[in-house]
């Protein structure tokens, strides 16, 4: 080999250990800012894609059997909170309200008749107690005719026939004064009886009258529940019921989904689970928007349980042919409410969820109970004070002067 060659040689395995040498310082410096880059950033999140949308799918289902004559509401339609939705035919409803109406207005009026009979009785009472004084006042005149008339019957004055009718007309006075004592008293405990059931009550609170006031109630509501409010402001889901459809009470017909109110489930890992604590800010980015839209949220709760231990048929860990699989975690994260008007979601939706858990000093389950409803709707409250009104009316307009 030439000089020249040995020298091209060497030129060469130099440049080459340049090279290396800048690969490998390149390498070592990208690993030290990934390190510092994931010390720094990356070791304070937990992120996953498993995260879908979920909202509370309120059923809408009939409290009573009917069949459906009007359906005033579609998929995809916006509902407000006690809108009608679907109609069931009234008719056997109304005939059993106006039953029980008429049986009210009846009861009513029997009931004044147990409170009018307690005067009634009064008075009669009083007129048994004047039979009974006058029936003594007999007697007693009659017992005076027969003492006075005795001395004479020896001596001749007063005949013996005499004698015997006045003695007659005692005894008489005698049993009438029996007759008088025992009507009285059983004027006494007519009264009585007729008292104790009207004593303490008015004729409104009258047991009689109650039981068929509820009678009336139940049946008002009967009719009320032929309409089908919307319990809940909304989105129309899952319509399934169909016009003339026989439907009984519990079938679902229709859903209503807020979609104002949704939250986002998602899974973490099992491994995941120690660094997340309640109260966390969550960045959200939906699918159906993409990067371009981003969510703000926080961790409101951490399930129970893994998914697995919840499934219709959970996985049997004790048996033979055992595999370890990782669990996960729900993990349920609330949205901004003005964020999911600007950028509305559906449930169901895909999500990707990164937690910001640099702050562990937050709670890994709650410690304290739910002080108010978690949901609530006053829709039905109307029907149940409508009733009331109408078994008022009912007992105002037939009680005269017992219900004054």
């Amino acid at each position: 080999m030439s000089t020249q060659e040995s020298a091209i040689a060497v030129e060469r395995s130099s440049t080459r250990k340049k090279a290396l040498s800048a690969v490998t310082a390149v390498v070592i410096v990208g690993a030290i800012a990934y390190a510092a880059y994931w010390a720094l950033v990356l070791n304070h999140y937990e992120s996953t894609d498993n995260a879908y949308v979920q909202g509370n799918v309120v059923q809408l289902t009939p409290q009573v059997g009917g069949t459906v004559v009007a359906i005033n509401a579609d998929d995809t339609d916006h509902v407000k909170a006690g809108q009608l939705l679907v109609k069931l035919d009234p008719a056997d409803a109304q005939v059993a309200l106006e039953q029980a109406q008429a049986q009210l207005a009846q009861t009513v009026r029997e009931v004044r008749t147990l409170y009018a009979n307690n005067s009634t009785l009064v008075a009669q009472i009083a007129l048994r107690e004047a039979d009974l004084a006058r029936a003594q006042s007999e007697l007693a005149r009659a017992q005076d005719d027969v003492a006075r008339r005795t001395p004479l019957l020896d001596s001749g004055a007063v005949g013996r026939e005499e004698f015997n009718h006045t003695t007659t007309q005692a005894a008489s006075a005698k049993s009438s004064v029996a007759a008088a004592q025992s009507a009285l008293l059983a004027a006494r405990e007519q009264l009585a009886a007729n008292q104790t059931l009207t004593d303490g009550v008015t004729l409104a609170q009258h047991p009689n009258v109650l039981r068929a006031a509820v009678k009336l109630r139940e049946s008002y509501l009967a009719l009320k529940r032929t309409e089908l409010l919307a319990p809940v402001d909304g989105f129309v889901a899952k319509r399934s019921v169909q016009l003339g459809q026989r439907v009984q009470a519990g079938a679902p017909l229709l859903s209503v989904i807020a979609l104002h109110q949704v939250w986002i489930e998602a899974n973490f890992k099992e491994s995941q689970l120690s660094s997340l604590r309640l109260g966390q800010p969550v960045e959200l980015v939906a699918d159906v928007y993409g990067k371009k839209v981003s969510y703000k949220g926080q961790i409101d709760g951490l399930g129970a349980g893994t998914g697995a231990a919840f499934a219709l048929l959970p996985a049997q860990n004790a048996t033979g042919n055992w595999i370890k699989v990782v669990q996960r975690i729900p993990v349920r994260i609330t949205l901004d409410a003005k964020e999911l008007v600007a950028h509305p979601l559906r449930v169901g939706l895909s999500m990707e969820a990164r937690v910001d858990v640099s702050q562990t000093d937050g709670l890994m389950l709650a410690d304290a109970s739910r002080l108010s409803a978690q949901a609530q709707t006053k829709v039905f409250e109307q029907g149940n004070t409508a009733a009331d009104e109408q078994v008022r009316k009912i007992i105002a307009a037939n009680s005269g002067r017992a219900g004054k």
